[in-house]
């Protein structure tokens, strides 16, 4: 569980109180709302944009940003390292990640250059660290589970990149409850760290991961949640309530998976029945969207893939906005999206 640790108020006028939580049983405390680079990053974003957009994250009190190898197939981790570099932050202020699985070179991957074997680790831990310009990743994911690869290798190849101090944590994204379970009873066993963090995906239409796979483990191990997708990829604005906009990522060319897993006739019609919710909270449908994934105490951070600054700072809104959010308003979110898990007793 994510427990609020402490405020920041940031020498700038118009920003507001940053909450940060411990990352699950760790001492690391990360921002409640994060700044991600999947899709914007090379794709959507040139340095310029990038750059004033991490800016205005970091002096809003974000200190974590998200990237993986597969992004851009490695523009994007090139573009942050860029902005990094030229920013000169002090090292300690912010937490940067990269995640491993999908390789980086698109259709020319050979067999070794994606998975979870201690190769393709190893080679991807190296590689992004040379794209970051960085000395070590603060949080490292295994992108996606590797049925092919034991996890006792996957377990102890991490282990040796914290011991060698190119890694400070490492964690899953889009693992089974069983399979998080099984990579923290081979660590206990072999004396070595188990995942400190997943990375699923959670919004008002993507809720059984969170809300039922991995209770047990919140109660019983402690995990730190860096959660992904928190508008449903954009659906959760109300933007696509009428058609598709070309400068929307469900519009651009090679993620038409996207918009047929995301757009349905459905669930808009949720959308636009919670924007009256919205409405009567005086706050944007994306705000309120937003709040709710960080009213969540599972929730570490909610990772932000804004475009625009004055889309930003909106989204940064949530911070007002979640203490707002009583069990009745939840209540009435429920009723409306009919998305909330049933649990099933014996």
């Amino acid at each position: 569980m994510g427990v609020p640790a402490n405020q920041f108020n940031p020498e700038n006028p118009g920003s507001r109180f940053m909450e940060y939580r411990r990352m699950g049983k760790t001492g690391l405390q990360l921002s409640v709302l994060s700044y991600g680079s999947w899709v914007t990053f090379a794709k959507q974003l040139d340095d310029s944009v990038s750059d004033r957009l991490m800016s205005l994250a970091y002096d809003s009190g974000i200190n974590f940003f998200d990237n993986a190898e597969v992004y851009s197939r490695g523009e994007s981790e090139l573009m942050m390292g860029r902005v990094l570099k030229s920013k000169n932050w002090e090292r300690s202020s912010y937490v940067v990640s990269s995640k491993v699985f999908f390789g980086w070179r698109g259709d020319s991957n050979k067999p070794n250059q994606t998975g979870l074997s201690r190769k393709h680790i190893t080679e991807a831990c190296h590689e992004a660290l040379g794209r970051f310009q960085l000395d070590y990743l603060d949080l490292f994911f295994c992108h996606r589970p590797d049925r092919n690869t034991p996890i006792e290798e996957v377990v102890r190849t991490m282990n040796t990149l914290i011991q060698q101090g190119k890694i400070l944590y490492w964690g899953t994204s889009e693992w089974t409850g069983p399979e998080i379970v099984e990579a923290h009873m081979i660590a206990q066993k072999l004396g070595l760290e188990g995942p400190a963090m997943e990375q699923p995906q959670y919004n008002l239409f993507e809720r059984h991961k969170m809300e039922v796979d991995y209770k047990m483990i919140f109660r019983n191990i402690g995990l730190g949640t860096t959660i992904w997708s928190p508008l449903a990829s954009g659906l959760l604005t109300g933007k696509y309530n009428n058609g598709i906009p070309a400068d929307s990522r469900l519009g651009l060319e090679g993620f038409e998976w996207l918009k047929d897993r995301t757009l349905s006739d459905e669930r808009i019609a949720s959308v636009r029945e919670l924007e009256t919710v919205a409405k009567e909270l005086g706050t944007t449908l994306a705000t309120l969207s937003i709040a709710w994934c960080i009213s969540n105490p599972d929730v570490t951070t909610a990772i932000l893939g804004a475009t625009r600054e004055e889309q930003l700072r909106e989204n940064l809104k949530a911070l007002e906005v979640y203490p707002r959010l009583t069990q009745e308003v939840k209540d009435r979110m429920d009723d409306i999206m009919k998305t909330k898990p049933t649990f099933v007793t014996f």
